[in-house]
Formats: C-alpha cells, structure tokens, sequence
C-alpha cells in the first residue's frame, strides 16, 4: 500500500508518495505547462514506471489542477494540504507557515497540523515566484540568480506592488545604469515587504516560521524575511513538496 500525494501548481507540478510505515519513497517535480490534464497523465506514467500500483494505493490530488487528476480518489485544499506536510516536515514545529508559489502566497497559521487561519494572495502575482520570474526574464538573470546578485547590493526600492508596473520601474532602473545587484536587492525586498504585509494580520509575537514553495531554497530571501519578521524562518530541503506530501497524508488513519 502506498500513498499518494499530487500537488499541480501553476508552475510546477509535485509528486510524493509514502509507503506505509510513513517513508517518503518518491518524490518527483516537473513543470505543469500550459494542460494539466496532460501533467496529471505524465505522473501517472511516472507512478507505473516507479512500480507504483494506483489501484493498491490511496491518491489524493491538490492545487491548482487538482480537478485534472480523474484517478485521485479524492481532493483536498492546498491550504490544508501545506499545512499539514509542513508539519510533517518541521515535525509538528511550526506555527506559522508561507507558502510562496509560482501565482499566489499562502500565509498559514497552524496548531501542530491544523490550519488555525490562513490569508492568501491569488488577485495579484506581486510577492510570487511569477514576479520573480518576470523581473529576471527582464534582468537577462535566473531567479536564483537574481536572490544571490541581491546580497551585494543595497540603495534600491521598488515602489510598486503591481508586476506590470514593478517591472517598469525595473526597465527604468536599467535604463539608468544602476548596477545589477542593486536592481536584484530591489525585487528581492520588494517580494519579502510583500510577504511580511500579507503576514501580518496574522503574527503573534512568538511564531515559529517556515517558509514552503518553490523559493524555500532561496536562502537570502529566507535571511531577509527572518530579519523583518524578527524570528528564524525555518526551511526544509523537501520544502516545496509540502503540498504533495500533505496530500499523501490525508487519508483518515494514515497517521
């Protein structure tokens, strides 16, 4: 017996897969392209190459095309599937959780691995891996790039909270002449200001913070949300399959 867990996102699309004592046994990330009907077969065929039986398994679909997974038996929000690998991950230590993806952030607030309240931002892709997406395709930068360029610079601000006008702003700064790192110090504060303002309504003084998603490897972002939340954010190497793994958990009794 396995369990399943699919999380397609806007951008990516994750996998994991538990087996019964609770090991993550597979775990597998592809970008979801333009048909998630065509992603969700793609991992199908991944799951029968990896030997993995869907008809002696339990899977649970998630995200944004989790209702272009017709062999899940069920589907579940990503906000209670984030919160719940997330615990898993942090083993039951986080009370706040961010989860920042390609189209919208996720701000969670947990009991163990209960979501308690929650604010997301899915009008506007300001403080998402899209905006960063977008200011590096307009900086000729990856965005891993663009958040290690960020630590050497300083002196810069993006003013705008809206993609299309930020990515102005940056056009402009180029056209300038102002230094690359400097420019890469803007968008990086620019998505940590947008974060920090989404979590706000829910800080309590005595968070324990972990950060999800695809920019979870971002280690100066995560520096510089710790420092204006004023507390460590905590990061897992399997961070961004927290959504898949909270999937694959949530089966009654699974735990």
């Amino acid at each position: 017996m396995h369990y399943i867990g699919i999380d397609i996102g806007s951008a990516c699309a994750k996998l994991a897969v538990l087996n019964e004592a609770g090991e993550l046994v597979l775990k597998h990330i592809q970008p979801t392209g333009w048909s998630s009907v065509d992603t969700a077969q793609a991992l199908r065929l991944k799951l029968e190459k990896e030997g993995i039986c869907l008809e002696k398994s339990h899977c649970v679909a998630t995200g944004y095309g989790r209702i272009s997974v017709p062999y899940a038996d069920k589907m579940v929000t990503e906000i209670t599937c984030h919160a719940r690998g997330a615990a898993w991950l942090h083993n039951d230590s986080c009370s706040l959780v961010i989860d920042i993806g390609g189209q919208d952030t996720k701000v969670i607030q947990v009991t163990g691995s209960k979501v308690v309240d929650f604010v997301m931002n899915d009008k506007c892709s300001a403080g998402t891996g899209r905006f960063l997406e977008v200011m590096g395709s307009t900086m000729g930068l990856r965005p891993d790039e663009i958040c290690e360029l960020a630590r050497k610079g300083s002196g810069v601000a993006i003013s705008s909270m809206c993609t299309v006008f930020a990515e102005s702003e940056v056009v402009s700064l180029i056209g300038r002449g102002e230094k690359k790192e400097n420019i890469a110090f803007a968008v990086v504060e620019s998505i940590a200001d947008k974060v920090i303002s989404q979590s706000s309504r829910l800080l309590t003084g005595s968070e324990n913070v972990c950060l999800t998603g695809g920019l979870c490897g971002c280690a100066y972002l995560r520096e510089r949300l710790s420092y204006k939340l004023g507390c460590p954010v905590a990061a897992h190497a399997d961070g961004r399959y927290a959504g898949a793994i909270g999937a694959a958990l949530s089966f009654n009794g699974f735990q």
